[in-house]
């Protein structure tokens, strides 16, 4: 199977684990981007490598799982199995981390010029070897764990994405293993006083270089780094847990989690050479060859981000981007952001825009006699999150404080469960969830009580509410006091509590129920507005695209005639620009300086337009297996500007790529000025 050749695309489809690739390899190319100051060219690295954490992690373990389940099982799009699918992405991944070693020596060479020098021990002055040496001895040896496995110290168990080191070691000719673990409260970096240039090397390579001396009388024939991937997908699901009825799903999750770190090894990567260590490795691990990478110099570049605070502070600037200036807010400091959104609806785009706006909403809401309830979803919080201590107070005034707390957010685990001890101890009502479907919309329902009269005052986005990704995504949200999509939100809310997917709501489309069915519906009436020989336009910005249901929706309204201009970040299962099929369609990504994250759902133009911003992407585990909204933009000024936004999007020619008919990404053809979406965004010009 390794040496088949595995087919990817399959006419007007793409495989989604290859289109991932593709996305990731289009955050490596931003490392080489020379547009880019070189500081942020080492982060979209060091992004690049976490990234593919995650995704063996998630992806591939999601894969080997579906192999062991139903071996015979075929993707829908490109009729691969999931055996197959792992094959192939192995074998295009080791070629990616080829790519991203060559890299890593670029930046490198270019940071040693910009008068920072990322040492490896061979590199090392005398002097500079004698200072890392005892350095080592004083710090890092006494918090490393050296081990000898024999009977009586069996093999560890190698943690998930946790640094060992591993010795072939000889005693009285007596050939044996040597491991110790890399702890996690060792500085990452280590700066060697001395000399004009400013020089540095990493935890890693201090013990490569003197990690022998942990085994003394013992002769070292060999030795390597390496670090192990397990498998981190699980299932979390309510028929499982739900053993009597007082049973807490909080302690099942805190179950699993712990479990995360003992699934199977889906990765190993091991220094190149110390082919004995190697093979003894795969052989306990019981892992094959294909699933092993031999790296050229480290497994974790998280540090890559760190490396502006070793270089003077007056050089930064011309290495990193410039800060952006941020926006007024739409409700300027002093006056009420509560009275400004009962009189008229408030848009904010993320960064561009700051968190503050709403956070100002939630600080009045606490202390405002006439709020009656707050109720709010939550997927992901900053650490130190200000959306919680603006509800802890509302709950300590007395206020009805509900909190849809989703536990099952990947890799937010526990500080979701940290954060749900924290409300239910402030009074609050704690939800986990919604059965088995992960709630996973951003949504705040406002109730208030003035005299006889009810009003309602709502928050909808398209991203979490964390301050601190606010800052670096890219995510659209209106606060409005529209009583229709307040009656919706109070009514999400009740649904929620009593596990109910059957309500028809008056304006929101919600999934799993309602949000493919009524985004369908719409792509519907583009497609008979074609065949009557009417203009007919869909536009959409999302993350993702994989639903088969919805891409052949799309398909057969390009055949009508429908022009569809799409704009997706990641992964698209739809392969644009085929003649007689797909022709109508056009899709670009944008990878940049900020993390786009925003969805918008466009059908129609001019004054036949019906504009959604929507906290789901189109794919099958958002629109079936979520809870979700997809909110009508009502205000007309702020759909135009919405609308502006997603025009130049389309139309940039800087940071975008055009996905091609063949499956691949090109830059688009320059036609006029360069335009930089995010650029033109930070700097407040939202339109051409």
């Amino acid at each position: 199977m390794e040496n088949k050749k595995i087919k990817f695309i399959n006419d007007v489809y793409m495989n989604r684990e290859y289109s991932w690739l593709m996305f990731n390899k289009r955050v490596l190319d931003q490392a080489t981007d020379t547009t880019n100051p070189l500081l942020e060219r080492c982060k979209f690295l060091s992004i690049f490598h976490s990234n593919f954490d995650e995704f063996f992690m998630v992806r591939v373990g999601s894969l080997l799982n579906d192999a062991k389940m139903n071996a015979s099982a075929k993707d829908n799009k490109t009729e691969l199995t999931a055996r197959e699918q792992v094959d192939g992405v192995l074998k295009l991944a080791k070629d990616y981390y080829r790519a991203a070693d060559g890299v890593y020596v670029k930046l490198k060479k270019e940071l040693s010029k910009s008068g920072l020098r990322i040492k490896t021990g061979a590199e090392l002055s005398a002097k500079q070897y004698a200072k890392c040496k005892q350095y080592f001895e004083a710090q890092v040896l006494p918090l490393l764990s050296p081990m000898v496995l024999d009977a009586k110290h069996p093999m560890i168990r190698f943690e998930n994405m946790k640094t060992y080191m591993m010795f072939e070691l000889t005693k009285s000719d007596r050939l044996m293993y040597g491991v110790m673990s890399i702890s996690p409260r060792l500085p990452r970096v280590y700066h060697i006083e001395g000399g004009k240039k400013t020089n540095v090397i990493t935890v890693e390579e201090l013990i490569r270089t003197f990690g022998a001396g942990a085994f003394d009388g013992y002769k070292i024939q060999s030795q390597a780094m390496l670090r192990l991937t397990r498998n981190a997908d699980f299932d979390a699901n309510i028929d499982d847990a739900d053993i009597e009825r007082d049973f807490d799903f909080s302690k099942f999750l805190k179950h699993k989690v712990e479990l995360r770190g003992t699934q199977d090894a889906v990765r190993l990567q091991i220094d190149d050479g110390a082919d004995n260590i190697k093979a003894f490795v795969l052989k306990i691990l019981d892992l094959k060859k294909q699933f092993c990478f031999t790296v050229g110099h480290g497994f974790d570049y998280k540090f890559l981000m760190s490396l502006g605070g070793y270089l003077p502070q007056d050089e930064l600037p011309a290495l990193k981007y410039k800060p952006p200036r941020p926006l007024a807010p739409p409700v300027p400091h002093g006056e009420s952001v509560l009275e400004a959104a009962l009189h008229s609806d408030i848009f904010l785009a993320y960064p561009f825009d700051s968190m503050d706006t709403l956070v100002r909403l939630l600080d009045e809401c606490a202390t405002d006699k006439r709020v009656a309830s707050i109720k709010i979803t939550i997927y992901r919080l900053d650490h130190r999150s200000r959306i919680v201590e603006a509800l802890k107070k509302a709950s300590e005034n007395g206020k009805e404080v509900t909190v849809v707390i989703e536990l099952c957010a990947r890799f937010d685990e526990e500080n979701n469960l940290y954060f749900s001890e924290v409300l239910k101890d402030a009074g609050c009502t704690i939800i986990y969830g919604m059965g088995n479907y992960k709630v996973h919309s951003k949504i705040i329902s406002i109730v208030l009580s003035d005299g006889e009269k009810i009003k309602y005052v709502t928050h909808l986005g398209t991203g979490n509410y964390n301050e601190q990704t606010s800052k670096l995504y890219t995510d659209l949200n209106i606060i409005t006091s529209d009583d229709a999509i307040g009656r919706d939100a109070v009514a999400f809310f009740r649904n929620i509590a009593i596990c109910n997917t059957d309500h028809a709501y008056e304006k929101l489309l919600i999934a799993p129920k309602y949000l493919k069915s009524g985004l369908i519906k719409f792509i519907e009436r583009e497609t008979e507005k074609a065949k009557a020989g009417l203009p007919a336009f869909i536009s959409a910005k999302m993350n993702s695209l994989t639903d088969k249901t919805i891409i052949d929706k799309l398909i057969s309204a390009s055949k009508a005639g429908v022009r569809i201009k799409l704009v997706v970040r990641g992964i698209c299962c739809l392969v644009p620009g085929i003649k007689g099929k797909t022709e109508n369609i056009s899709v670009v990504s944008i990878v940049g300086r900020l993390l786009e994250h925003s969805r918008i759902y466009c059908f129609g133009s001019e004054n036949d337009r019906t504009l959604f911003i929507s906290s789901a992407d189109l794919m099958t585990r958002n629109t079936d297996k979520r809870v979700e909204i997809a909110t009508p933009v009502i205000d007309t000024k702020i759909a135009d500007k919405i609308y502006g936004m997603l025009e130049v999007m389309l139309k940039d020619n800087v940071k975008a790529r055009r996905l091609t008919a063949e499956g691949t990404y090109v830059l688009p053809e320059m036609k006029g000025d360069p335009i930089n979406s995010q650029e033109m965004f930070l700097k407040g010009k939202f339109e051409l």
